[in-house]
């Protein structure tokens, strides 16, 4: 993850989520037009509220194709094969753990200690959350995330879409 965010990613990703960013540690990750697309967010939020979702998509594209998975019901069925195959269970809860270690390494905020995000390590509760950490971390990293990933790409077109969202923003 890269450390801080320029002024300018700042601005886009205020655009993208429609509200000033919080707490940002660094971006995690670009869409392959170069936008942010993933923040990495501080555990605690500039006003002393403990924030445990370290990875936020901040992608409009993305997000509203994830929010179109799950109304498809892909939580549903991800749950049920985290149930059925004790070897998923096993990677996801890596992932947990990975989360953790990865939050923990920014600062230790006691009140979300052992509290990832997404559902994890058990359940399947937010598949933007999942899909950010797979694209923060990388393939193989959280196995559901890259399900989520998969269904979604391409969430971007091959134009700039960093410049066509600031268009549609204007």
């Amino acid at each position: 993850m890269a450390r801080g965010a320029e002024p300018a990613d700042l601005a886009l990703m205020a655009r993208q989520l429609g509200r000033p960013m919080r707490g940002v540690a660094g971006i995690a990750h670009r869409c392959p037009c170069g936008a942010p697309d993933v923040v990495a967010t501080e555990p605690r939020l500039p006003d002393g509220t403990p924030f445990p979702t370290l990875y936020y998509l901040t992608c409009p594209r993305a997000n509203s194709a994830i929010g179109t998975l799950e109304a498809d019901g892909l939580m549903s069925e991800l749950a049920q094969r985290l149930q059925d195959d004790p070897d998923l269970a096993a990677a996801y809860r890596a992932a947990h753990d990975r989360y953790l270690a990865e939050r923990e390494g920014i600062a230790h905020v006691p009140e979300i200690a052992g509290v990832s995000a997404g559902g994890m390590p058990d359940r399947v509760k937010c598949l933007h959350v999942l899909a950010a950490q797979a694209l923060a971390a990388g393939p193989g990293v959280n196995p559901l995330g890259d399900v989520v990933v998969a269904a979604i790409t391409p969430w971007w077109t091959p134009t700039d879409c960093k410049h066509r969202f600031e268009e549609e923003s204007s």
